[in-house]
């Protein structure tokens, strides 16, 4: 993962700033007892998702892979198994 830009573009950064907030609001509202407040809470969560996609939709998000493997370097070296080793 670390090669890579996963997580890293603003459509996911958005995403989950709203999600987190959403999250927050609704343990609070959890806390005080207020069924209304922690099922709206609910909903700005579910919106963090959708506002995510649409925004990787608009091209805001991680670039779709081609469907091939790249190596950029050399796969690492194999160990010989536990019993072979001294």
């Amino acid at each position: 993962m670390a090669g890579s830009n996963h997580g890293h573009t603003p459509a996911a950064w958005t995403g989950v700033i709203i999600a987190f907030i959403g999250f927050c609001a609704a343990g609070a509202f959890m806390v005080m007892a207020q069924p209304v407040g922690f099922w709206a809470s609910m909903v700005i969560v579910l919106l963090g998702g959708v506002v995510g996609m649409i925004m990787r939709s608009m091209g805001l998000g991680q670039p779709k892979q081609s469907g091939a493997l790249v190596y950029t370097s050399a796969p690492a070296a194999t160990r010989e198994p536990a019993a072979a080793e001294s």
